[in-house]
C-alpha cells in the first residue's frame, strides 16, 4: 500500500526567492488565490507579464508583445498574480450607447459544402465588432490582497527588503506556510482557501503587525481581457463602497453591470478606506487573523463567520475545512509511485505526476470547463475551448475521481438549447457543441474555431465514464440527451458521397494549420467519428430502445484514415504532411493513442509515429502532445518512446517548481493546464493499462522503472 501523505508531501513545492514564472496558488475547484512570496499578493509588480517601467524592467519583464507568435527568442513572461472564481466574468461597454454587441452583428462567411452555402462565424469583415464579441465576457482579477510592509518612519518597503525566503506549499492540506524576514524582522504566515466559499484565509504572525508596519492591503482593479485580468487605472469606472457588518466589514463593487461584495472578518482588526479603491486592514494584535470573502451577487450571503483555524480545520466548523477537502482528496482516487524505480528521471516524473494532480483539482474540477491557464490567469480572455476540456479532465474519471468531471458536464445540458439553435442556423440536426465559449455558451467567432470538430466526440467520452462510474439506468437517463444530440450532429455532419461518408470539407483538424475549404477526412476525427457512434448505438441498446439507422450507416460506410507512403497523415488532401505540415500537432497518433480506434493499422502507427519523432517540430508542440504520443508508444509497446517523450528537454515540455506545464516560447501561455492532464492521462494508461491489454504496467516495462499505483482504471474510450 503507498504512504499518501509521505508520496504527496516529498513533492512539496519549495520556494526560496520571489519567482515570478511559479508562483504558488490556492484554491478549491471554483476559486484560485496566486500569491507570492509573502504568502499573498503583496509585490504583483514584478509578476506582471507586460514590460514595466523602473527596477525590474531587465529583471523580470518580458518585452514581447502578449499577442507575439512563436519566437525563437526564450520567453519571459511571468505569471500574474491573479484571483480568480468561475463566477467572475465582466463586459466592457462596446461604447456608451451600446454597451453589448450580439455576434451575429459580427457577421459570418459562406463555405461551400457539397453544394450548400453554410455559414461560419469566421468573418472579419467588421474587425472592431469582431473582436469584442471574442474578448467578451472576460474573466477577470476579482482583487489584490496583499501586505504592505513599512519602516520606522512610515515608508513603504520593496520587495529586495524580503529576505530568508522559505515558502512551501503543503499539498496534502492546501495550505501556504511562508516564512522571511521583512527588514530584518521575522514574519510567518498561513494561507488557505475554504473548500466550498470563495474565502481567502490568512494567519500573520510577526512584531511587525501590532506596530502598524505589517498591513493587509485590499485594492480593487477595472477588469480587463487581458492576461492579467486587471488594469489599475479608469478609477471613475467602477466603484468600492466600505460598510460596516455587526461583525465585519463588507465592500461593495460595482463594475458596470457586474455587482459582488467582499466580506472582512477579524480578531480585532480595523478597516479603513484610503483611496477610491484602496483599503487598509489594521489590527493592534501582535496576529493577524482574518478571512477575505467574495461573494457574488443573487448568491446566499449569509454564511458562517471564519477565521482561519476554521478554514484550515483546527477546529468545529460547518464548512469543511481545507485541510479535510485535500486530506480526502489525496487518500482517495488514483495513485502513483515511483519510489523504487532506479531510473534518474523518476523522481521528476513522480513530482510532475503529483502536482498535476493538484493543479488540475485546483483549477479543472469545478463547475465550469476551465480556461487553458484555469483560475491563474487570462488565456484566449479566460473562455474556455471545449476540445481543450478532453485534455484537463478526462483523467480524473481514469484516476478513479470522476465526480472532478461531472460537476462541468451540467453545463453542456444548460447550455444545449444555445448550441442546438446555431447547429439550425448552419442546417445540421442535433446539436454542435461550440468551441472557444463562455458560461453562456456562445462560441466565438475565429478564423480557426469554428471549424474544428474534434470537440463534437469529447462528450460521448465523458458519458462513457460517467456509465463506468455509475453503471444505472438513472445514468444513460441523465446522459441519454447528450449522447443523442451529440450523434444525431455527427451523422448529420458525414456527407455522403454515395460510396463513403465524408468528414469536411470544410473542416479543420485537431492540427490547425489546414485550410478548411481544402480540409478532407482528417485521420484522429474519422476515428473519432466512428468511435461516437458506436457509443451512441450502443447506449440505445442499454436503454432497450432503437437507435436511428442512419448511425450505424455512416459509422458503416466512414472514409478510412488517410495513408499516404506508409504513414498516416493529417488529411486526405495532405499528402506532404512530414515535409510541409510538421508542426503544431501530430494528430494523426490520437486515432490511436487515444482512440484506439480498429480501423487503425498497427504497423502504419509504429511507423507514423517513427516519422513523427524524427521529423517533427518539436519546439511548435504544445504541452498536451507529448502526452499523446506517450499514449500511442503504450499502445503499440514501446514503453522507452513513452517515458522519452513525456520527460523530452524541449520549449513546450516545461514543469516549473508549481508544476505548472509552461508554454516557454508563448508569452502569453506562462502556465498551460492541458498538459498536466495530458500527462495523467498518459501515466495512467502507462501503469494500469488500456482495454485488451495484456501487459502488466506497459508503459513502465522496461529496467530501471518499477511502478506501484492505486485505483487507476484501465484507459478504454469505451465501456
Amino acid at each position: 500500500m503507498i504512504n499518501r501523505k509521505n508520496l504527496v508531501t516529498r513533492h512539496n513545492p519549495r520556494l526560496t526567492a520571489f519567482d515570478p514564472h511559479s508562483p504558488l496558488s490556492v484554491g478549491n475547484g471554483e476559486f484560485v488565490f496566486t500569491a507570492d512570496a509573502t504568502g499573498l499578493q503583496s509585490f504583483g509588480e514584478i509578476y506582471d507579464c507586460k514590460p514595466t517601467t523602473g527596477p525590474h524592467t531587465g529583471e523580470f519583464a518580458e518585452n514581447l508583445p502578449e499577442s507575439e507568435p512563436e519566437s525563437g527568442r526564450p520567453n519571459r513572461a511571468a505569471m500574474p498574480l491573479c484571483t480568480m472564481a468561475n463566477w467572475g466574468w465582466h463586459s466592457t461597454p462596446f461604447s456608451a450607447d451600446t454597451p453589448h454587441i450580439k455576434k451575429e452583428e459580427v457577421g459570418t462567411k459562406m463555405y461551400d459544402t457539397y453544394g450548400r452555402q453554410v455559414p461560419y462565424y469566421t468573418s472579419r469583415a467588421n474587425e472592431e465588432k469582431y473582436h469584442w464579441v471574442r474578448q467578451n465576457p472576460h474573466k477577470y482579477h476579482l482583487g489584490r490582497v496583499g501586505f504592505v510592509f513599512l519602516d520606522e518612519n512610515g515608508g513603504k518597503l520593496g520587495h529586495e527588503t524580503i529576505t530568508d525566503i522559505n515558502q512551501e506549499l503543503d499539498l496534502y492540506t492546501g495550505i501556504l506556510h511562508s516564512r522571511y524576514n521583512a527588514n530584518g524582522t521575522p514574519c510567518t504566515v498561513k494561507t488557505a482557501v475554504c473548500a466550498n466559499s470563495d474565502t481567502i484565509a490568512v494567519e500573520a504572525e510577526s512584531t511587525l503587525i501590532a506596530g502598524g508596519q505589517m498591513q493587509i492591503v485590499l485594492e480593487f482593479p477595472y477588469p480587463t481581457h487581458e492576461i492579467s485580468g486587471a488594469q489599475w487605472h479608469g478609477e471613475e469606472r467602477h466603484t468600492s463602497t466600505l460598510g460596516k457588518l455587526d461583525n465585519g466589514y463588507k465592500i461593495q463593487r460595482i463594475i458596470d453591470e457586474v455587482k459582488f461584495d467582499v466580506v472582512i472578518n477579524g480578531v480585532d482588526i480595523t478597516v479603513e478606506q484610503t483611496a477610491s479603491h484602496t483599503f487598509v486592514v489594521k489590527t493592534a494584535a501582535a496576529k493577524l487573523d482574518l478571512t477575505v470573502n467574495f461573494i457574488p451577487l443573487g448568491a446566499n450571503c449569509v454564511r458562517p463567520i471564519l477565521n482561519f483555524q476554521q478554514v484550515q480545520g483546527e477546529c468545529n466548523s460547518p464548512l469543511q475545512s481545507s485541510t479535510e477537502k485535500w486530506q480526502h482528496y489525496w487518500e482517495n482516487g488514483g495513485m502513483i509511485s515511483l519510489e523504487k524505480s532506479t531510473d534518474p528521471r523518476a523522481h521528476e516524473l513522480e513530482r510532475r505526476i503529483i502536482l498535476s494532480q493538484y493543479l488540475t483539482a485546483l483549477q479543472c474540477g469545478g463547475s465550469l470547463p476551465p480556461a487553458e491557464t484555469g483560475l491563474t490567469c487570462n488565456s484566449w480572455y479566460g473562455k474556455f475551448h471545449l476540445e481543450m476540456h478532453y485534455w484537463h479532465a478526462a483523467h480524473f474519471a481514469t484516476f478513479g475521481r470522476p465526480e472532478f468531471l461531472e460537476k462541468s458536464l451540467q453545463w453542456y445540458l444548460d447550455i444545449m438549447p444555445v448550441a442546438k439553435k446555431a447547429t439550425e442556423e448552419q442546417g445540421y440536426e442535433g446539436t454542435r457543441w461550440p468551441k472557444m465559449v463562455d458560461p453562456s455558451g456562445q462560441d466565438s467567432p475565429s478564423p480557426i474555431g469554428p471549424l474544428l470538430i474534434w470537440q463534437q466526440p469529447h462528450v460521448l467520452f465523458y458519458c462513457e465514464w460517467m456509465y463506468k462510474s455509475n453503471p444505472t439506468p438513472a445514468t444513460l437517463e441523465k446522459y441519454r440527451p447528450l449522447v443523442e444530440e451529440t450523434a444525431n450532429f455527427m451523422a448529420s455532419f458525414a456527407h455522403y458521397d454515395g460510396i463513403r461518408y465524408n468528414l469536411g470539407p470544410p473542416v479543420i483538424p485537431a492540427q490547425e494549420n489546414h485550410a478548411a475549404v481544402g480540409g478532407l477526412n482528417p485521420t484522429y476525427e474519422l476515428a473519432y467519428w466512428s468511435y461516437g457512434l458506436r457509443v451512441a448505438i450502443r447506449w440505445y441498446a442499454l436503454m432497450g430502445l432503437e437507435y436511428p439507422q442512419e448511425w450505424l450507416h455512416v459509422k458503416k460506410h466512414l472514409a478510412k484514415p488517410p495513408i499516404n507512403d506508409g504513414v498516416y497523415i493529417a488529411h486526405e488532401n495532405c499528402p506532404d504532411t512530414f515535409e510541409n505540415f510538421n508542426k503544431d500537432h501530430p494528430s494523426m497518433l490520437m486515432a490511436y493513442g487515444v482512440v484506439g480506434g480498429d480501423e487503425i493499422d498497427e504497423d502504419i502507427m509504429n511507423a507514423t509515429l517513427d516519422r513523427v519523432l524524427s521529423d517533427w517540430n518539436y519546439p511548435t508542440m504544445w504541452g498536451w502532445d507529448f502526452g499523446v504520443m506517450a499514449m500511442t508508444a503504450t499502445r503499440l509497446g514501446r514503453p522507452e518512446v513513452a517515458i522519452d517523450v513525456l520527460l523530452k528537454e524541449t520549449e513546450k515540455n516545461v514543469y516549473v517548481t508549481s508544476g505548472h506545464n509552461r508554454q516557454v516560447l508563448r508569452s502569453d501561455l506562462p502556465l498551460y493546464l492541458p498538459g498536466n492532464g495530458s500527462l495523467l492521462l498518459a501515466v495512467g494508461m502507462m501503469a494500469a493499462g488500456y482495454a485488451d491489454c495484456t501487459t502488466k504496467t506497459p508503459g513502465f516495462n522496461i529496467p530501471g522503472w518499477e511502478v506501484e499505483f492505486e485505483n487507476i482504471l484501465p484507459y478504454s474510450a469505451e465501456c
